[in-house]
């Protein structure tokens, strides 16, 4: 490598940017991970209410992928993963059913501590916004040998400098809807056990989940999340939709008693429509992508992506 340029410089502390920055870090390659949040983890994200932790972003982990099979496996040895459930209930117009499928895993400190868990070892400097990508390539006026973007397509396509044509086409051809998670803590657990809930044709309801027993310790708490068309008039004031969605998940569930309090997070870009090919994208100009744009839009995508992309830049970089 040049000595007047840093390494790889990868842009956002989710599971994709973490899997990729391991990979590059296991074959000695220098990597700076900067990340604008306070903490690591993007959209595997909790929050602590009186110190508990609820998941305000992906609701659970599959895997189907043999090497993320393993990973998930260490998690559980390690106490930090746990199985949940392979049955949900599905709400919709001919009522209640429940619905087989595959194991969703859930992590007893939240999902975050899954992505910290990967990231205990690698440099990553929280709180580090990054203002633009440009042609070398160079990172805010900072040459590097590479970049990896790991994040949703079109805010990635703000950093990118217009030279840059190739990266610039694979954002676009993502398309991505918003999302509300909104946290409801209630006084008692008053509702049948569901577990999760798939929720279909409603107007404010997509999932919602009981987050005790995803926990494991019975918190009297629930995680409803939105539908886009819900989500898009509510953008600019989530807190604004708490009501709303307090009503449609009590009447969902026939609870007698409002919940204590509602917290609402918002995700703009909250899940892909329109994935891209391949698991990652690397341009000519050294510039990368890599999420769970590229396939199904699952944790275990993202970390594939981040993976494979970070092999792709060992290979091309050694």
């Amino acid at each position: 490598m040049s000595a007047d340029r840093t390494g790889v410089v990868v842009v956002g502390a989710g599971i994709a940017g973490v899997a990729c920055a391991a990979e590059l870090v296991r074959a000695g390659i220098p990597v700076e991970i900067r990340e604008r949040g306070r903490v690591p983890g993007g959209r595997m994200a909790s929050r602590r209410f009186d110190g508990r932790p609820a998941d305000t972003g992906a609701a659970y982990l599959t895997a189907s992928d043999p090497d993320f099979a393993a990973v998930l496996d260490r998690w559980r040895a390690a106490g930090l993963a746990r199985p949940w459930t392979d049955t949900f209930v599905a709400y919709g117009t001919d009522g209640r059913r429940e619905v087989p499928g595959p194991m969703r895993w859930a992590a007893p400190g939240g999902l975050r501590s899954l992505v910290e868990e990967l990231a205990r070892e690698l440099p990553v400097t929280v709180d580090r916004l990054v203002l633009g990508v440009e042609p070398g390539p160079v990172v805010d006026g900072r040459p590097c040998e590479a970049v990896a973007l790991a994040m949703p397509g079109p805010q990635a396509a703000l950093l990118l400098d217009p030279a840059l044509a190739a990266a610039t086409r694979a954002t676009q051809v993502q398309r991505w809807s918003p999302s509300l998670a909104a946290v409801l803590r209630f006084p008692a657990r008053r509702w049948a056990d569901f577990r999760g809930a798939f929720v279909n044709d409603h107007a404010v309801l997509n999932l919602v989940c009981d987050d005790g027993d995803r926990r494991g310790d019975d918190a009297p708490v629930l995680v409803a999340h939105t539908v886009p068309e819900f989500t898009a008039g509510h953008l600019a004031q989530p807190s604004a939709a708490g009501p709303a969605i307090e009503q449609a998940v009590r009447d969902l569930l026939g609870l007698p008693e409002p919940a204590l309090d509602v917290h609402v997070h918002r995700w703009t870009y909250a899940k892909p429509t329109a994935g891209a090919q391949g698991t990652y994208h690397l341009d000519a100009d050294g510039v990368g992508l890599a999420g769970d744009a590229f396939g199904k839009p699952r944790v275990q995508s993202a970390w594939l992506s981040g993976r494979d992309l970070g092999r792709a830049l060992v290979a091309r970089l050694t």
